[in-house]
């Protein structure tokens, strides 16, 4: 049986047939796709790594099509168009059209930074079983309380990690204790597509289908999915009161997509908050002046959390201003998923 040496020249040998596409799913992201792409492309270029980048535009109705136009020009860049179907599908498109054997997953809001492409494939090359990654997403606040409240949620869910971020791996054991999400997330092309195919939404309506953890949780079930401050990356999230609203009430939606048949620690805190904000709404009706007071020291409650999470002040603010507007939307999404969920499962 021939066995694999990791000598420099093998090292060397399996960084030459490493190829790497990207996928980007794209809706309505005239000011920030370019952005991302020239971003991605700089990273490529600084680990002399050439790359497919694979942009699936999904039904975008602004100038989205005519920034992905001026981005084809580039080598390298291709545009695939589709009717609107959702992030999921147009996710499982660019899997279909990626040749390279290494697929990374990109959202156009997520900027790459320089070293990161470096760092992955050097991962790559000199630790041939680490070919599962997901990234580490700083979360632009840029003065904005929309982004400083994601990052303070962040700072909580994810300490495990958050607080001494070095590099670290996690399997469908520890699954909810670390971060993860197919906006910035890479494994071999065949794993993903075998992923994205072992699962059917609880949903009827595909875009509303959950687009990453329950395709990220049947990968855990098989690989150690590797994370590390070094592959790195910024989001940034939505700059308005409107699009925060719109965004929390989605968000609910695909959590009920993700989580409702999966057992774990997510689910169970989830439905503790479900029974809360059902015995919150009862005593809004019965006592709204008790329901503002309780409303008002769970908000302070939580700021206080993020703070002894290791988030900073302007998080901890962040999230005691917006947790209740957010818990309504959010929790108004997950109505909605749970709905559709029996209905689909009553066959209505």
């Amino acid at each position: 049986m021939m066995s694999w040496s990791n000598s420099p020249d093998n090292q060397e040998s399996l960084a030459g047939r490493l190829s790497l596409s990207v996928v980007i799913p794209v809706f309505n992201e005239e000011q920030w796709i370019t952005r991302s792409v020239t971003a991605l492309l700089t990273a490529a270029e600084k680990a002399s790594w050439p790359i497919e980048v694979v942009l699936v535009d999904d039904g975008s109705t602004d100038d989205t099509p005519a920034r992905l136009a001026e981005l084809s020009a580039q080598p390298g860049v291709v545009v695939v168009t589709q009717a609107n179907s959702g992030r999921f599908a147009a996710r499982q498109a660019g899997l279909r059209r990626a040749s390279g054997s290494q697929v990374l997953l990109l959202d156009s809001r997520v900027i790459v930074d320089p070293d990161s492409l470096s760092y992955l494939r050097e991962q790559l090359t000199q630790h041939p079983d680490r070919v599962v990654w997901n990234g580490h997403v700083n979360v632009a606040t840029d003065g904005s309380p929309y982004g400083a409240f994601w990052s303070g949620l962040v700072t909580v869910a994810w300490r495990r990690y958050l607080a001494k971020p070095e590099l670290m791996s996690f399997g469908a054991e520890d699954f909810d204790a670390f971060p993860k999400g197919t906006g910035f997330f890479t494994a071999p092309r065949e794993v993903l597509l075998a992923a994205a195919q072992s699962f059917s939404s609880l949903f009827d309506d595909p875009k509303l289908a959950s687009d990453d953890t329950r395709m990220i949780r049947s990968i855990a079930e098989s690989h150690r999915i590797h994370i590390s401050p070094s592959f790195s990356a910024e989001y940034h999230s939505r700059d308005s009161l409107q699009k925060f609203v719109r965004h929390a009430y989605f968000r609910g939606t695909t959590f009920i997509d993700s989580y409702l048949d999966s057992p774990g620690p997510v689910r169970k805190a989830a439905a503790v908050a479900a029974a809360a904000g059902v015995g919150g709404l009862v005593l809004l009706v019965k006592r709204p002046k008790t329901a503002l007071a309780i409303g008002v020291a769970g908000s302070a409650a939580a700021a206080a959390v993020v703070r002894r999470s290791g988030g900073s002040t302007g998080q901890a603010k962040a999230v005691g201003t917006l947790l209740p507007l957010f818990a309504a939307c959010f929790g108004a999404g997950a109505v909605r998923g749970l709905t559709l969920a029996v209905r689909k499962r009553l066959g209505k």
